[in-house]
């Protein structure tokens, strides 16, 4: 060593040295008497130094020190480090102390005394208290939701089942027992199907990110369908677990695809039946044409008007036939691959309705940009000419303005077909979308009670809805959302 850290060393006093330690300390001769008392330890317990050397260090009541100190005792190794007690303070209180204990040696090997250094960890045991009864109160309280889950699962007609990450089935409900017979440490996937390998579909990755699957599909023993749904649960040891919820659907979907196919029969009814009342109605109007042209002159003014009558009825037959021949079709266009530019479609229409428009001197604009909508053109064009036929039939005498907008909203594009006529009131704001139900208006404008319905067919077979607003100012804006589900 140097002769500057020599010098360094004797500077530096023992009194010095024990200051700097963040801890209680005091050494003890071999009869346990307290030789020294440092200040850290005179903070934590309460006691000066001048109260303390002299005195045998049981004064303070260690526990469970009073069973037995150990620092003498040969059948405990030195160093003894990282153990816990309790000690009373002067004011009479207990504090938690974590210490280190060991022997102190003269230059001859021979036991001299001993040295303990401890620090408050009164706090602590205190906070680990707290969280210890928090975590037994929590878990006590899981269980019991778990019981009560457990209890509600056994009583419901739903098969219901828990399973483990690694799939090992935990629990299932008498239902699912039922068929199924005891759990005996069964995979789900060799209860749910006749393989023997995880599901192709399976809902484990996702429910351990907390999210809720829904599956459908039929369950292996039973021959039905359920709807299944998945779903995180986390247990009282704080594991994740999949519940998993089976819901018979069987009959909803026999009963759903009666109806498919009641509808489709429905819809061909109506078309082979408009058809074929179609047919003879063209000859008729033709004859009641012929006969005013060629004969008008020799028939009285009751023959002639009776003719009228017979070509008028013969048309509005053909309109309405012609109005139920689209709402049959309706439904049996898939939707395209790629979404349809709605200003395409307006474009169409506004040229197909420039007679009436003329007519009725409407002024039709739209916005400047229009979305594009993933649902068949030609439907469009059908809910678009019934939207504005409606408007220039019912609005167009009140107010000739008549607007197209639309935009595209995070989960739907809207359309709105706005109009500043006399409105729509609200006693009729459902019924009007009724086939053959028309407003009260309806004496002002000839139609046949179909538009509308064609326009609520449409947007429902394509995940959409159509509702009506009242105008700004006055008059009615139909608007229809297609949802995303429908863009694709």
């Amino acid at each position: 060593m140097n002769p500057e850290a020599s010098q360094l060393l004797k500077s530096f006093s023992f009194e010095t040295l024990m200051k700097t330690i963040p801890a209680g300390l005091f050494l003890v001769d071999t009869t346990q008497n307290i030789v020294y008392w440092s200040e850290e330890a005179a903070r934590i317990t309460g006691y000066p130094s001048s109260e303390v050397v002299g005195q045998h260090c049981s004064f303070l009541s260690g526990i469970p020190c009073d069973k037995g100190c150990g620092l003498f005792e040969s059948s405990y190794p030195k160093p003894i480090t990282g153990t816990s007690c309790s000690v009373q303070h002067r004011n009479g209180r207990r504090v938690q102390i974590s210490k280190n204990i060991d022997l102190l040696y003269d230059n001859q090997g021979q036991v001299i005394g001993g040295i303990e250094a401890f620090v408050d960890i009164t706090r602590l045991t205190e906070l680990q208290s707290n969280l210890r009864a928090e975590v037994e109160e929590r878990t006590q309280q899981l269980k019991q939701e778990q019981e009560n889950l457990r209890a509600v699962l056994d009583s419901m007609t739903d098969l219901a089942y828990i399973c483990t990450e690694d799939f090992e089935i935990s629990f299932m409900n008498r239902a699912m027992q039922e068929y199924y017979g005891p759990i005996d440490g069964r995979r789900c996937y060799e209860v749910l199907q006749t393989g023997s390998g995880v599901c192709d579909n399976c809902p484990m990755p996702q429910t351990k990110q907390g999210k809720i699957v829904r599956q459908e599909r039929q369950l292996f023993l039973t021959g039905r369908s359920y709807e299944i749904i998945h779903s995180p649960l986390i247990q009282a040891d704080g594991q994740m677990r999949k519940l998993g919820m089976c819901r018979d659907i069987t009959e909803r979907l026999h009963t759903e695809a009666e109806l498919r196919q009641a509808n489709a029969d429905l819809d061909a009814f109506v078309s082979t039946v408009s058809h074929d009342l179609r047919s003879p109605l063209t000859p008729l109007i033709g004859f009641a044409e012929f006969l005013l042209e060629q004969y008008a002159e020799k028939l009285d003014s009751t023959a002639i008007s009776c003719l009228h009558e017979i070509e008028s009825s013969g048309r509005r037959m053909q309109t309405l036939l012609e109005d139920l021949l689209t709402l049959a079709r309706v439904g049996q266009i898939a939707a395209p691959e790629k979404p349809v530019s709605l200003k395409r479609v307006f474009d169409e229409v506004r040229q197909e309705l420039a007679v009436q428009i003329l007519r009725k001197r409407a002024q039709i604009s739209a916005s400047d940009e229009l979305p594009e909508v993933r649902v068949p053109e030609s439907l469009l064009v059908d809910l678009l000419r019934n939207l504005f036929g409606n408007a220039l039939n019912y609005a167009a005498a009140t107010d000739p303005r008549i607007e197209l907008e639309a935009r595209s909203l995070p989960n739907r594009v809207e359309i709105r077909v706005i109009d500043h006529g006399p409105g729509v009131p609200l006693s009729e704001r459902e019924s009007i979308f009724e086939p053959f139900k028309r407003g009260s208006a309806a004496k002002l404008a000839a139609g046949t009670g179909i538009g509308l319905a064609t326009v609520r067919k449409i947007a429902r077979l394509y995940q959409g809805q159509v509702r009506i607003e009242e105008t700004p100012g006055g008059g009615a804006t139909f608007v229809v959302d297609f949802f995303h589900e429908a863009q694709g």
